[in-house]
């Protein structure tokens, strides 16, 4: 092999030469009257991925909930966020019972 002193070699580049015999092999193995019918239904299958593609796209931007403003309501006091005070035992009753509510009796 022949190597240029202005070009490296690599194993991963495909000159015009290489690309030829490529289409030579095919041509031989698949035959003249098989390539056209081949191309075809690459093309048939790759129109149709690419309408199941458009169609999950699709389908995303139609579940995506649409953001909508909310109506302005004018804010009042607001309630105390720690609520209530919680009940004593004196108010509960004192049993055990009102603190932790019935236990199943059996």
């Amino acid at each position: 092999m022949l190597i240029r002193p202005d070009k490296e070699a690599t194993m991963g580049e495909f000159s015009p030469w290489h690309w030829l015999i490529v289409a030579v092999v095919v041509l031989v193995l698949f035959g003249s009257k098989k390539l056209p019918d081949a191309a075809r239904s690459l093309g048939r299958s790759l129109r149709i991925f690419k309408s199941e593609v458009g169609g999950l796209h699709a389908d995303d931007d139609a579940s995506r909930p649409t953001v909508t403003a909310a109506p302005q309501v004018p804010i009042t006091a607001a309630p105390d966020p720690a609520g209530p005070p919680p009940a004593s035992r004196d108010q509960a009753g004192g049993s055990a019972e009102a603190e932790t509510g019935p236990v199943g009796r059996g």
